[in-house]
């Protein structure tokens, strides 16, 4: 997985971002580099306002780039290039549980019948069959969150993209669907970057962690998490897993501290 061979699935070349301030202008990322192979799983840590989803929303397209490249390598035709979750449900109220998760393929004119197989099998994986015909207000945060992951998946994108699509839930909750997310992306193997503010997570899920520095982004330093998979929430008792947590967060804690001076 690690020393990259052949064309990397997402490639990033001295990405700027730059926002007009009131002050002048704000450099939110500098010259930030990364590549990803294709199949890896990337968590992209640092403190808040260093530009992780600025990064993750340029990637995606939702956010012009000032300067520098960032391409996606093209694999299978008719497949779309990537689907992002975010931290809030990204689902649509008037949806169905079931018809949320078959939207992207009723976008790429999928028939009927196969999208609503190809969502069932989906809701199947994660636990939510009996809950097709529910509407989002009906479910947890957690089953909603689920959902929106699914929902991504069912799209079959080149890349996942994901912006602490675990955040807002509670920490057992959190617990389950790292499981969940880990379990998938076993079976999947899907190209991944993630967003995440925990530490924990980042080392449990990775297979490299990027550390970005406070504002302006930078690449600080990239940790590649050799620790066995298939992972569980039990991997994270392990003495190597403190370790790898242990050698971020030496280098994580004085960024934040430098954020956190930056604000007052």
């Amino acid at each position: 997985m690690h020393g990259m061979i052949g064309t990397p699935k997402i490639a990033a070349r001295h990405v700027c971002k730059v926002y007009p301030g009131v002050d002048g202008p704000m450099v939110a990322l500098d010259d930030f580099s990364l590549d990803v192979a294709d199949g890896e799983f990337v968590s992209v840590i640092g403190p808040s306002g260093c530009g992780k989803s600025t990064f993750l929303r340029m990637v995606a397209g939702l956010d012009t780039i000032s300067s520098g490249t960032i391409e996606i390598a093209r694999g299978k035709a008719g497949r779309p290039l990537n689907s992002v979750v975010f931290q809030e449900y990204a689902i649509f109220p008037w949806k169905t549980v079931i018809e949320n998760v078959a939207f992207g393929l009723l976008m790429r004119g999928v028939s009927r019948p196969e999208r609503l197989a190809v969502a069932r099998g989906w809701l199947d994986r994660v636990g939510l069959a009996k809950f097709a015909a529910y509407y989002p207000h009906q479910i947890s945060g957690g089953m909603k969150q689920r959902v929106g992951i699914v929902r991504a998946l069912a799209n079959d994108p080149e890349v996942l993209l994901m912006d602490e699509p675990l955040g807002a839930l509670d920490a057992q909750t959190r617990l389950v669907l790292q499981d969940e997310l880990m379990r998938i992306w076993e079976e999947t193997r899907k190209t991944v970057v993630y967003i995440t503010h925990s530490l924990d997570e980042a080392v449990l899920l990775s297979d490299r962690v990027i550390l970005m520095s406070a504002q302006p982004g930078r690449l600080l330093a990239t940790f590649d998490i050799d620790l066995p998979r298939p992972r569980s929430a039990a991997t994270m008792n392990t003495p190597r897993f403190s370790e790898y947590r242990e050698m971020i967060w030496s280098r994580l804690s004085g960024e934040v501290a430098r954020a956190m001076e930056q604000q007052q």
